[in-house]
């Protein structure tokens, strides 16, 4: 897959840390120009406060072979979305694949607690920087990304569709703002579909980010110094398994098969054939399902 994406361009909005960058990397090391936007800088950061930043990112992309461009952007300010793809448009004239992936809600919920006891602000934060984002950077970078033929957005979230239908998730906030995006892959791929472009929702499994990471108090080495005290953490993956899911969705010239699904970084490798960096492939969510969400020990054996 080194040169399977030479010529294309992407967007990864929110590519700062976590699944963004992992995609934002390996959308690089597949040859592409990789556009990472994101509100942590090495001037400023964002209220998450961490080391993290879309220069990095830019950096990181480049080592892999491609071609990394960071941009701040608050993606719940249309002007400066605008002004994103006014930028891109100029500068490459196309689009061919855009990644929603702006978060921004780790520290705005709270497990388990119920819509009436929850921080309204906080929730209500949550839900703009979950959803308000990815409408704003949709309506900006869609007729971009039409110009040309075979464009791909993947709209990422936490959970997949037949999941997230029976289990609820962690709380209201919470639940609603991860179920919308994948309504989004939905409703864009019936908007884009007949236009040439496909649209999914994409779910990484249990992923290592820098922020579980040190959530855990390890480092990507020493993860499984982890196992002790979370032991279905055995089934967690690197953000560059979801990255590696992007690159194969984006380098398929069938991928229209896949228009508006909910699609998973465990199902795609099993369909494409890709590994995370370890040469496993993590089912995460069929072990979810199958093992620690009827009780059963930790044992990833048959899911990695």
């Amino acid at each position: 897959m080194s040169a399977a994406l030479d010529g294309k361009v992407a967007l990864v909005a929110g590519a700062t840390r976590g699944a963004g960058r992992g995609i934002a990397v390996e959308l690089g090391a597949a040859g592409a120009t990789v556009y990472v936007t994101g509100r942590s800088t090495r001037t400023r950061r964002s209220e998450y406060d961490r080391p993290e930043t879309i220069e990095d990112t830019a950096d990181l992309v480049a080592a892999a072979g491609g071609h990394g461009i960071a941009v701040p952007t608050d993606h719940l300010v249309p002007s400066q979305v605008r002004a994103l793809v006014d930028r891109i448009a100029a500068e490459q004239d196309r689009l061919d694949v855009l990644v929603n992936d702006i978060w921004g809600g780790e520290h705005l919920f709270a497990w388990d607690t119920p819509v009436w006891e929850h921080d309204l602000d906080k929730g209500l934060r949550l839900l703009r920087l979950a959803v308000e984002t990815h409408a704003i950077t949709s309506h900006h970078a869609l007729p971009l990304l039409l110009r040309g033929r075979g464009g791909l957005v993947v709209e990422m979230t936490d959970g997949t569709a037949e999941y997230n239908r029976d289990t609820y998730r962690n709380s209201f906030f919470y639940d609603l703002a991860k179920t919308a995006v994948l309504r989004m892959g939905f409703s864009l791929g019936h908007e884009l579909g007949s236009r040439g472009a496909t649209a999914v929702a994409l779910t990484p499994g249990w992923m290592r980010s820098e922020m579980m990471l040190d959530h855990f108090e390890v480092t990507e080495e020493t993860w499984r110094d982890a196992l002790d005290r979370v032991p279905h953490f055995c089934i967690s993956e690197t953000p560059s398994y979801t990255g590696r899911a992007v690159v194969a969705l984006a380098a398929d010239p069938d991928v229209s098969r896949w228009n508006g699904r909910s699609l998973s970084s465990g199902g795609l490798a099993q369909e494409y054939g890709f590994t995370d960096l370890d040469g496993s492939r993590p089912d995460a969510w069929r072990y979810l399902t199958e093992v620690q969400g009827v009780g059963g020990p930790a044992d990833a054996t048959g899911y990695r």
